[in-house]
């Protein structure tokens, strides 16, 4: 079955009514676009030639490396859908951590709804609709940038992979589908063979006491990926871990010691001129994402590193509070 088959056949899924206000690629769409595109140029490059014979002049594919047609609708729609599908898939994968992981009476409040199904098979269907959200508009997206390489004789579509990279909405490189991993690692979904189901393979974090620890994913369509869950800044196993706007992970005491802020502060009282460490972008503290259910996975499965790690970052905590408010109350009356 051709891609395009199985993705309007994934439309028209079981999955639809979750999934109604979320938008996906109009991945249809954009091959008509393409389509025509190609119709076009042929026939514009066969009366620019005289060509006499327009059946074996025409190429099957347009050898412009910029298209005018194409470039006006194509690159432009489907930036916007990856940033509506990203910003869909990230906001869906909160609220459903957020339930997961609430306490006392908004946990409550927020299961009523739910009071009368299992919550925890509820969690993981979300999940597993989620994972396959992504995933599929991941592929779609691939395959119509691959397309147009394809229709052009470009690599057009493949600086748009990294537009998108720089534009962090690149579907398949989210913190939010570590999380999501994570969380079904702490529901115990490796231990019961996993997820029967084939929108989610397979998620394993069998090293975290290894010096290079990994989360790994199995997506459909044998897509694999790798997670490295070592910090940059103290190259050791990342401890209550915070993913900058950038995408890049850091533990939060390092974070804020590479942005000149206390840790009691946060992280996100840096200043706007602080840099990532590793690609040095700015701006990147403020929306940094607290990777609750990787340092829930962490606290289970290390508990004797997370345990040594907790201790010394509440004592350097405790030093620097002492520190900040001796040089205020020094500020205060004068001495």
């Amino acid at each position: 079955m051709k891609f395009g088959e199985t993705f309007t056949e994934y439309l028209r899924g079981e999955e639809e009514w979750f999934l109604e206000k979320c938008r996906h690629v109009e991945y249809k769409k954009l091959k008509k676009v393409l389509k025509k595109c190609k119709t076009t140029c042929n026939s514009t490059r066969s009366n620019d030639e005289h060509i006499i014979s327009s059946a074996t002049s025409l190429s099957d594919s347009c050898q412009c490396q910029s298209c005018p047609w194409c470039d006006e609708m194509f690159f432009e729609e489907l930036m916007k859908e990856a940033s509506d599908i990203a910003g869909c898939f990230r906001s869906r994968v909160r609220h459903l951590l957020h339930l997961h992981v609430a306490t006392g009476m908004q946990r409550y409040m927020m299961s009523l709804r739910r009071c009368f199904t299992d919550k925890r098979q509820t969690l993981v269907q979300e999940g597993q609709i989620l994972i396959q959200y992504i995933t599929m508009n991941a592929i779609a997206i691939r395959k119509i940038l691959k397309k147009y390489d394809k229709v052009h004789s470009s690599v057009n579509g493949k600086k748009f992979k990294l537009k998108m990279r720089a534009e962090r909405i690149e579907l398949l490189h989210s913190p939010w589908l570590i999380e999501l991993g994570a969380f079904y690692l702490n529901s115990g979904l490796d231990k019961v063979g996993n997820l029967k189901n084939s929108s989610f393979g397979r998620v394993s974090c069998d090293y975290l006491n290894d010096d290079q620890p990994m989360m790994q994913l199995m997506l459909p369509n044998s897509i694999e990926l790798e997670f490295d869950l070592t910090c940059a800044i103290c190259l050791e196993t990342v401890f209550n871990p915070y993913a900058l706007k950038c995408g890049h992970i850091f533990c939060k005491a390092c974070a804020c010691s590479a942005a000149s802020v206390m840790i009691f502060q946060g992280i996100k009282a840096a200043p706007n001129n602080s840099k990532c460490p590793i690609c040095r972008e700015v701006r990147v503290y403020a929306e940094a994402v607290h990777m609750i259910e990787l340092h829930l996975l962490l606290k289970i499965r290390n508990k004797e590193y997370w345990k040594e790690r907790m201790i010394s970052e509440r004592s350097e905590m405790v030093k620097q509070s002492k520190m900040f408010w001796n040089e205020q109350t020094k500020y205060m009356i004068g001495y």
